[in-house]
């Protein structure tokens, strides 16, 4: 008897127990469903304003949001604490301490277990956003460097799995860094799942793309729209003989363009993006956000069903996931540029690229003029505070020679010769040059080209190196110094690309490959150099010099208020079109970052005579001017 009453005392405890736990469950899942419903009260009216203006389906609109709640729901637990947590902190990702790397997976560490293994390195880097490039499934061949998906729920095996990039991002969070990835909106691979079922005649899958039997079709289109690629891939369709079709191809012919005024493409798509930020993604980068929606008689570049999408996607994630940011790629000019943002009441994008800048840096560093730099960055300056751009040297990508011709004009430099000069200048074929690289789609009938090479190589490291002459190699690490520390001088989020930290020069052997060559774009997408990292502790060499130079360039951006997102910014005019002078003002505090874009040394006169602090060395003095050696800067603080 005694022994069945305690076997019943045990029964009892444990049921107990598991009545506990079921009624916590109860509890956690009724929390779960008011956060749900109260975020989605917040937005639904707007939402379904917004698609019924686009699709007029209701039965559509009603299975998104039962997707949306069975999205949330699978969510674990650990994000949407994350996404609490950030929901209170506002603009968690605005803050001064933000340092981006972008960074290929197997160029950096072979795959997504190696990356994890890295992030030892990447926290001494005090990198806390991390960029991977495309790892989703892409066809060996026809990827467009991943750009051209064939599964958005299925990473590249030689890569990884799903499985992988979620603890990835677990043990990024532990770390408080964040991960980012690129989702593309406007097209699919022709091996993707629809395409396949398209291509076979499958009527259901040629309706999530643009497909037309009547050839005048793709003429009309091609009367208005551009071409991205006009040497490489001309056209923007592609036509199918064993359909008898064309298909719109705005980028390549194997990258079908996906049909948005389908609402059955939104929706999927937008379970596509759900899924991903599930794994833990914490910035998803639009990829070509301009271009997803067409319509014929237009140039389908920026309509106004674009920034509907986009405003949708952001009531989404703010619905499901509030803690992902949207990083939109708008290669384009600043006026439509920053549209992307959308407004204080009516938000898009959480971030975009300063793409003009970046390119205008360039031709900085080859006119040593800074005055089109100096407009570029007004403009900027002049924009809400609220709007947050990423701001770079390079990218994945190539450098186009967008610029403001109507301004370089008034300067006596014309577009056609003055393209011609960039880039002759930055393969080193200019007398005075020390940059080198490639060029990137040239066009031989119009002489226009983009340009290729890391920042290294555009500064003259590598040929510095290659000649063996010190005193260029001194310049060169100088110069690549004083262009980071201007990149962080600028308002918004500085991201470097794995390698500039250590000085990693072209790479030229992507011409061995038959999958990469003749793309020139792979010359500055080399693998990461881990025996160049280890000299960083080496006193002296190139790399501990960068290295620890952007270090302390990073250390005292986090530390010092005048680098804050909210901060008064403006260019000042200065006599010497080689000098730019940018004024930062917070907290009491006046920074002037001074940049000498020139070969000569000069001497610069202070604004007033009063007392300076060196950010750099802490030093503190009275100064009437300062010395500045070609190519350097100065960080001083009144």
């Amino acid at each position: 008897m005694a022994k069945r009453r305690g076997n019943s005392k045990k029964n009892t405890g444990a049921e107990e127990q598991r009545a506990a736990g079921k009624t916590a469950g109860k509890g956690k899942k009724a929390e779960n469903d008011r956060v749900f419903e109260q975020r989605l009260r917040r937005h639904h009216d707007e939402l379904r304003w917004l698609y019924m203006e686009l699709y007029g389906n209701s039965d559509m609109f009603a299975e998104l949001c039962d997707q949306m709640k069975r999205y949330y729901d699978s969510r674990k637990e650990g994000l949407k604490a994350l996404d609490s947590k950030r929901e209170k902190e506002g603009k968690w990702y605005r803050g001064r301490d933000m340092v981006g790397m972008i960074m290929y997976i197997d160029n950096f560490a072979g795959n997504i277990k190696g990356v994890q293994k890295k992030l030892p390195y990447l926290e001494k880097c005090n990198v806390n956003y991390i960029h991977l490039m495309p790892f989703l499934d892409s066809p060996k061949g026809r990827s467009d460097g991943g750009y051209a998906v064939a599964d958005f729920r299925k990473v590249k095996p030689e890569l990884g799995t799903m499985d992988d990039l979620a603890e990835l991002a677990e043990k990024c969070h532990e770390k408080g860094i964040s991960l980012c990835m690129d989702f593309v909106m406007n097209h699919t691979s022709e091996d993707h799942e629809w395409a396949v079922r398209a291509r076979q005649g499958d009527g259901e899958y040629m309706s999530r793309y643009f497909f037309c039997a009547d050839p005048s079709i793709p003429e009309e289109y091609e009367k208005t729209v551009p071409q991205v690629f006009p040497t490489t891939a001309p056209g923007n369709f592609t036509y199918l003989p064993e359909l008898g079709h064309y298909v719109m191809t705005t980028f390549y012919p194997y990258q079908w363009d996906l049909n948005y005024r389908n609402p059955r493409v939104f929706n999927e798509m937008m379970y596509n993006f759900l899924y991903l930020a599930n794994q833990g993604m914490d910035i998803i980068r639009i990829d070509a956000v301009p271009y997803i929606w067409k319509e014929l008689g237009t140039n389908c570049r920026n309509l106004q069903q674009v920034h509907t999408i986009v405003r949708m996607m952001r009531m989404i994630g703010e619905i499901v996931c509030p803690g992902i940011v949207l990083l939109g790629e708008v290669v384009m000019e600043p006026e439509k540029v920053a549209p992307y943002f959308g407004t204080v009441d009516k938000p898009e994008c959480h971030m975009l690229y300063n793409v003009t800048t970046m390119a205008t840096t360039w031709n900085t560093v080859a006119t040593q003029d800074v005055r089109l730099l100096r407009r570029q960055m007004d403009i900027v300056c002049s924009l809400p505070k609220e709007y947050t751009f990423l701001n770079y040297l390079r990218c994945h990508d190539d450098i186009g020679w967008g610029l403001d011709y109507a301004s370089l004009s008034e300067w006596g430099m014309k577009e056609v010769p003055h393209k011609k000069y960039l880039n002759d200048y930055f393969q080193g074929k200019t007398e005075g040059s020390v940059s080198r690289g490639e060029l990137y789609n040239e066009d031989p009938v119009t002489g226009d080209a983009r340009f290729c090479a890391t920042t290294a190589s555009m500064c003259g490291i590598e040929s510095a190196g290659f000649e063996h002459d010190e005193t260029n190699m001194e310049r060169a690490v100088i110069k690549d110094i004083m262009l980071h520390a201007y990149m962080f001088t600028q308002s918004g989020i500085p991201m470097l690309y794995s390698g500039d930290e250590i000085g990693q020069v072209n790479d030229y052997t992507y011409k061995e490959d038959p999958d990469k060559a003749p793309d020139s774009r792979y010359i500055h997408r080399g693998k990461f150099c881990w025996d160049l990292m280890e000299n960083i502790e080496k006193e002296g060499s190139v790399q501990s010099k960068i290295f620890h130079a952007l270090t302390r360039l990073e250390t005292v951006r986090r530390e010092e208020a005048v680098f804050g997102a909210d901060a008064e910014v403006y260019t000042k005019d200065y006599s010497d079109t080689s000098i730019l002078w940018i004024v930062r003002k917070a907290e009491g505090r006046e920074l002037h970052a001074v940049f000498n874009f020139s070969d000569q040394d000069k001497e610069i006169w202070m604004p007033e005579v009063t007392e300076y602090t060196d950010l750099l060395n802490g030093k503190r003095e009275v100064k009437e001017k300062a010395g500045l050696q070609s190519w350097d800067f100065l960080w001083l603080e009144k």
